[in-house]
């Protein structure tokens, strides 16, 4: 089953489970402090972009990992990109500022982007390239700075 990439589904489904818990605990509750509609289309278009060819490997835009030692390596480096992400937000879980913003979309980004490096995936790349400036720059402008940052 070479177009499904079911490593690529649970790292996915990990990292939304503390997005969407939020979501639900705080429904309403966090503004969006900048208006450029552009970058929001554009970062959703990554987003689902990425999230989509993390799990569906497309012929002719996918092309594999080079070597069992390269599968290894996605597997390890997307693993403990996973749990960074799931502790940090356990970890910030109440609190606001920069770091949290920065490392909560850094990580997804570097992910997604890793992923596709590793796997040979054109889509998966460009997505990730898509999505990580604009989610990076929209985390950012949405902060609230805290005391001392």
């Amino acid at each position: 089953m070479e177009w499904f990439n079911v490593f690529g589904l649970v790292f996915t489904a990990v990292i939304l489970t503390p997005n969407v818990v939020f979501a639900i605990k705080h429904k309403g509750k966090t503004g969006d402090r900048q208006n450029n509609r552009i970058i929001e289309v554009f970062e959703q278009i990554g987003r689902y972009g990425c999230m989509l060819f993390m799990v569906f490997n497309v012929p002719g835009t996918f092309f594999g990992w080079r070597s069992g030692e390269s599968f290894a390596l996605y597997l390890i480096v997307d693993s403990v990109l996973v749990v960074s992400y799931c502790v940090l937000w356990a970890v910030l879980w109440n609190k606001d500022g920069f770091f949290k913003s920065l490392s909560l979309s850094a990580i997804p980004s570097v992910l997604f982007l890793f992923s596709g490096i590793m796997s040979n995936s054109v889509l998966l790349i460009f997505s990730s390239l898509l999505f990580a400036p604009m989610h990076i720059y929209i985390s950012l402008k949405n902060t609230k700075p805290t005391p001392g940052e």
